[in-house]
């Protein structure tokens, strides 16, 4: 069955309760990019145990914490982006500045690879939103399509605000509610005629 083409940069994809992957259950991914060669997102509510504080730490670079800007940065969480590549950092951010790695997703949205981000925040610089995540979200061709059409997310177009300002723990809730569906009423099984 030929499923039709989708386009869901800028979307969120939200698990559906029946889904068991201990990767993707209860999560909510950003997707930065979606094209024939397949999509790639960010995962937006899993945090890790490693604070900014401790990967500035292991790369080396010292976060200036006298700035009024970077001081709560410090204690904020490091997200498990996904399971691809889960030995290297990316960062959500809003636009500013150039990075030597950087796609820009929308207006409001960039994500990018390269360590210049860091380094600009380091020094009390660089966008004024971030979430910085350990690894990212990845689909083959048609992959991400199948999976949808299996009951296995639900989509809505994205609201960077529950990325960047909502707690961690209110986030699937919050992409949920976009859709106008509270979670707790959502069945973890659709019925098929």
């Amino acid at each position: 069955m030929r499923l039709p083409e989708l386009n869901l940069v800028n979307h969120f994809l939200i698990a559906m309760p029946s889904m068991a992957d201990p990767v993707f259950g209860g999560s909510v991914v950003y997707v930065c990019e979606h094209n024939a060669n397949g999509a790639l997102g960010v995962v937006i509510n899993k945090p890790t145990d490693m604070t900014m504080q401790t990967l500035f730490e292991h790369i080396e670079l010292s976060l200036a914490t006298d700035t009024e800007r970077n001081a709560p940065i410090k204690s904020r969480p490091i997200m498990f982006g996904g399971p691809v590549q889960d030995d290297r950092g990316f960062v959500l951010h809003t636009p500013s500045g150039h990075y030597s790695s950087s796609l820009q997703v929308t207006d409001d949205v960039a994500f990018t690879t390269s360590i210049d981000v860091l380094e600009a925040v380091a020094v009390g610089g660089g966008p004024q939103r971030l979430m910085v995540s350990i690894g990212y979200s990845g689909w083959s061709p048609g992959q991400l399509e199948e999976e949808i059409a299996h009951n296995g997310w639900l989509t809505v177009s994205a609201d960077p605000r529950i990325m960047f300002e909502l707690p961690i723990e209110e986030r699937y809730s919050a992409a949920m509610k976009l859709l106008g569906i509270d979670p707790l009423l959502l069945a973890s099984e659709a019925g098929h005629a």
